[in-house]
């Protein structure tokens, strides 16, 4: 199991404050809004295990002395402040460290006046199956929010600037204090009129009504590489939404969708086609020109091909989406087809037929029929 002292990077015989200290400087690194790593949510979660006990001083001395066990047989929950009940990483996170102030995530509020990224945003485009395979150039249009012109992201009208608010004095917050019998009490809350920015704007500029961001069509050529398949998503960096108070722009993820083929079916790397042969093609062998992704081609039938069989057409499928200079196979299952209809010249052989490989008379052209089928079923 894992070691919890290891885990917040503290010694055995540390105090609480050492605890406390390395727990924040270790969750300020393993937050998911900071860390991108894909296990930093799981050893985020993992961390607030550990915080969780070692700053309990009953759960501690049971740790020390019998482990994680022994806490479950003290009947100490384990899962940890983030084990269940709670939605969003970053409520968990408030929920839990509310009281320690100016922590930087839960504790204090997000500073409105900082940078902001801006949004991603998604797109989808619908290709066809041969564009998947060996991908393509698409200009696509879309609307983004962009940067005003005319204000250049201030909000205010040319000429003028924000102004410090006079309801909090730019302090962004209210103190409102409540005298009562046991005492005062004080309670913060963000200034209504400024939306706890600390500025306000008495000329909003009329392009964007002081947004300082507007909506745009925006158009650009993206690069679909060979060999995607139905629903792979291709990220655009900073092609999204842009930022806020100078903040990055947010990416563009396009969703692909991928027209299914009248002639193929996809499997991976490789494509399958069916192929309608007679019984004597089946017998006999043929050589046949089908469809392929890369035009018509010509395959060989081997001789005594039965239903269900297949032949191959080796680097003919989809390109590998890393190393589009390999491909996959095209892979033709041969379908026999029994006729329904014969001609006189065609119930005839196949009279002869039935009698050379039964020994008897054929009876009915029905009688021969349903022994044909019965051959090549």
């Amino acid at each position: 199991m894992a070691d919890y002292y290891e885990i917040l990077g503290v010694s055995k015989d540390a105090s609480k404050d050492e605890i406390k200290s390395a727990f924040r400087k270790k969750a300020r690194e393993l937050h998911p809004d900071v860390n991108k790593a894909p296990d930093a949510e799981e050893k985020f979660k993992e961390l607030g295990k550990a915080y969780e006990t070692l700053s309990d001083d009953n759960k501690r001395a049971t740790y020390d002395r019998y482990g994680e066990d022994g806490l479950k047989n003290a009947g100490f929950d384990t899962g940890g402040p983030f084990a269940g009940g709670f939605g969003d990483l970053n409520d968990i996170f408030e929920s839990f460290f509310g009281g320690f102030g100016g922590f930087g995530f839960g504790g204090g509020a997000q500073d409105p006046n900082a940078p902001q990224r801006g949004d991603d945003l998604r797109y989808d485009v619908k290709i066809k199956f041969e564009e998947a395979a060996f991908g393509l150039n698409k200009e696509i249009t879309y609307e983004h929010l962009e940067t005003c012109p005319d204000c250049h992201g201030t909000g205010a009208q040319a000429g003028t600037t924000k102004k410090t608010c006079p309801q909090c004095k730019g302090a962004g917050q209210i103190q409102h204090v409540t005298r009562t019998p046991l005492g005062s009490f004080s309670q913060i809350s963000v200034c209504p009129h400024c939306h706890g920015t600390g500025q306000v704007i008495d000329k909003p500029c009329k392009t964007c009504s002081g947004e300082g961001r507007v909506a745009k069509e925006h158009k650009i050529e993206i690069k679909i590489p060979a060999g995607v398949d139905n629903m792979s998503k291709m990220r655009i960096g900073s092609e999204g939404d842009c930022g806020i108070n100078g903040g990055p722009n947010g990416d563009l993820f396009v969703v692909i969708h991928v027209a299914p083929s009248p002639d193929f079916k996809r499997d991976g790397i490789n494509v399958f086609s069916e192929l309608e042969i007679s019984p004597a093609q089946a017998v006999m062998g043929d050589n046949v020109v089908i469809k392929t992704l890369d035009g018509d081609k010509e395959i060989q039938i081997p001789q005594g091909s039965q239903h269900g069989s297949i032949v191959k057409i080796k680097g003919a499928g989809i390109p590998v989406l890393s190393r589009p200079s390999q491909r996959g196979d095209h892979v033709v299952v041969l379908n026999v087809r029994i006729p329904v209809r014969l001609s006189e010249e065609e119930r005839n052989l196949y009279q002869k037929l039935y009698e050379i490989q039964t020994g008897r008379e054929a009876k009915n052209q029905q009688t021969i029929m349903s022994k044909v089928k019965g051959v090549f079923k």
